[in-house]
Order: structure tokens, then C-alpha cells, then sequence
């Protein structure tokens, strides 16, 4: 809640061989250059609600996210 953006979220990259392979078979040429993120910012117009296991936090505004990760009744 710290951040001013999602621009400032270190994205760790994952293998590239997670996405070159599945199961062992190839899914790719051997070498291929592959871009894998463990995930992506998804910009916070686009977000409606966000559900959680303390339930479903509508209009998720910075107040709202705060009460649950405080630990607050929904």
C-alpha cells in the first residue's frame, strides 16, 4: 500500500524452460528467447473487486484494502 504505482513492483522472472516445456515435451525451438514473469500489474481501473479469503472487498479503493489487511470486518 506503500507504492505510488504498480510500475514500482519488482516482477521476478521465472525459467524460461517452464515455458519451453511441459511435461517434458518441447513447446518451443531449443533456445528460443522467452520472457516468463511469475505475474503481471493489471492496471487498478481494471480492477472491480478483489476476493480474498476474508471475503470480497467491492470498489477495492486504497480505505478498503487497508481495513483487510488490517485485519477489519469486511
Amino acid at each position: 500500500l506503500s507504492l505510488i504505482s504498480g510500475d514500482e513492483i519488482p516482477i521476478e522472472e521465472r525459467d524460461a524452460q517452464e515455458v519451453r516445456e511441459i511435461c517434458g515435451y518441447p513447446t518451443a525451438p531449443v533456445g528460443v528467447p522467452v520472457i516468463n514473469p511469475a505475474f503481471d500489474v493489471t492496471p487498478h481501473q481494471l480492477i472491480t473487486a478483489i476476493v480474498t479469503e476474508k471475503g470480497i472487498i467491492h470498489s477495492p479503493n486504497e480505505s478498503h484494502v487497508r481495513d483487510v489487511v488490517l485485519a477489519k470486518e469486511l
